[in-house]
């Protein structure tokens, strides 16, 4: 098994995973053979990776950290969460706004509840996978995005569970600031004028007016809202605060932040590399992060999981068939077409070996 872009399946593709729908209903189910139609219509509804079982791939099993069911259903609770709690902010009088404002946090807690238990009962890092693209908007899918690993770096903390349950929603109520700007300026596809990025930065505070308001969200959870862009050497924003000033649950959520951001696709710059994002968050310690927090974040994340298909700097193009926990960003890989982009029987390579230190990733297949 492995997942592909949607733009390389033709008729004929057999879907091993289920594809579903910003609701969280099945939209196209496992085991469905695409047709040409099909394909166009997933094309319409923004969905860009499905999961396939083929030739090459027989044998590479993706251990799902989230399933797909769960991470539609987070995405759909998340999207209704935002929007009801910017909806009651605007409505400050408005009793159903309100009453109904309880019923989405508590369906946000739950199906946190429901991240958290499959995390634990996974047991292993991460997949990478877990955090593909389920929602059309960005600010819903980032938001889902920094939950999953802020939920899984607070496991590796050793936290209580109200704690971890207290980031997951903090994580996934972070940007909610954001839903108050303009979308133009947000996906605005150039550098952002002076004004327009004092705007940007604003949401940190208005998501914090909203939530400290709100009696079900506890005032962490608010602060994780606020201090989200803080940084530990005080050059972060809003309020400029350094190291022990900062709440905990924001220095884990703005790793798991800068980390989504950076391998996300945004309107004014390319994704980067997995790899390249954790080089971004090292790069940041000691000013940005605390070390102890990016060295967790490491250890908790299967950047490049088998059924990732990736193509090398010589050519090749391959399936990552197991994880090397020890480089990161040098798994085993499955080589199927060689540097002219021709099939070949499969072999495999492990990047971390001697003879294949200088062949590296430069393209990860439905991660970019």
């Amino acid at each position: 098994m492995r997942l592909v872009k949607l733009e390389h399946c033709q008729a004929g593709t057999q879907l091993s995973r289920s594809i579903y729908q910003d609701n969280g209903t099945v939209l196209l189910a496992q085991g469905t053979y695409l047709t040409d139609s099909l394909i166009n219509r997933l094309k319409q509804l923004n969905i860009f990776a499905v999961y396939i079982d083929d030739e090459v791939s027989e044998g590479i099993e993706i251990v799902e950290s989230i399933p797909n069911e769960l991470r539609a259903e987070a995405a759909a609770a998340i999207k209704e969460g935002l929007d009801s709690l910017v909806d009651l902010h605007k409505n400050k009088t408005n009793l159903q706004g309100i009453m109904k404002t309880g019923r989405v946090v508590r369906s946000m807690q739950k199906v946190f509840k429901d991240i958290l238990e499959s995390l634990n009962a996974n047991g292993a890092a991460l997949n990478l996978l877990a955090t593909t693209k389920v929602h059309e908007d960005d600010v819903y899918n980032h938001s889902l995005n920094v939950s999953i690993y802020a939920c899984q770096l607070a496991i590796e903390n050793g936290l209580p569970i109200k704690n971890i349950e207290e980031i997951g929603l903090g994580a996934m109520l972070h940007d909610l600031g954001k839903m108050y700007i303009p979308k133009e300026v947000l996906n605005k596809p150039g550098k952002l004028s002076e004004n327009e990025f004092e705007l940007v930065k604003s949401h940190c505070e208005l998501g914090f007016e909203t939530l400290k308001k709100i009696h079900e969200i506890p005032i962490p959870v608010a602060h994780c809202a606020l201090q989200h862009h803080e940084k530990v050497d005080g050059t972060g924003y809003p309020r400029g605060l350094k190291e022990e000033e900062i709440h905990k649950y924001a220095k884990i959520i703005s790793v798991a932040d800068v980390f989504d951001a950076v391998t996300s696709h945004r309107a004014y710059r390319p994704p980067m590399l997995p790899h390249i994002g954790m080089e971004v968050l090292y790069g940041g310690i000691g000013t940005a992060f605390e070390q102890r927090q990016v060295e967790l974040f490491k250890s908790a994340i299967a950047i490049y999981p088998p059924g990732l298909t990736v193509t090398l700097n010589d050519g090749r193009t391959g399936i990552v068939s197991n994880y090397n926990f020890s480089a990161v960003g040098r798994p085993t890989v499955r080589i199927y077409k060689d540097e002219e982009n021709q099939d070949v029987q499969p072999y495999e390579i492990d990047l971390a070996s001697k003879e294949h230190l200088t062949v590296e990733i430069v393209e990860a297949d439905a991660l970019l």
